[in-house]
């Protein structure tokens, strides 16, 4: 299969860690970052990656996505549902190491995320609305 990208990342992320797994010509490296997520986007700029896929289920992604943004990486928000694995059994390092072996040969569709400033009116709107109805 065609590489697409030579150097890329992989997150598998959860609510208490962060699992990432880079690609680059030398090698397969996988991390676990459980406290500082600073410090997982240094690594992943440090290994020279241009594009970076995330998998996540809850709203854990936004501080990632937030952060990657701006280091000016390509990031990519990826449904659970649209990239299956192998049925059998499934820890998060394979899930990492899966979603970074699929973003390699681009095979993945991110969802859509609005621009910065969308996003943020969205969530000033949204506090708006739950001020009107605590008062109400």
């Amino acid at each position: 299969m065609e590489v697409v990208y030579s150097r890329c990342c992989g997150l598998d992320v959860h609510k208490k860690n962060v699992l990432g797994c880079v690609i680059t010509p030398e090698g397969k490296e996988v991390r676990t970052m459980i406290e500082d997520i600073i410090l997982l986007v240094d690594w992943i700029k440090s290994k020279g990656c241009s594009h970076v896929a995330m998998e996540s289920t809850g709203s854990f992604w936004k501080l990632i996505y937030d952060l990657l943004e701006l280091e000016e990486l390509q990031t990519l928000v990826v449904n659970a549902k649209h990239m299956k694995n192998v049925s059998g059994r499934k820890t998060d390092v394979k899930d990492a190491e899966w979603i970074a072996g699929l973003l390699r040969h681009g095979l993945l569709q991110g969802s859509y995320i609005p621009a910065r400033d969308q996003r943020e009116l969205r969530e000033l709107i949204r506090y708006r609305r739950s001020l009107i109805d605590e008062r109400s």
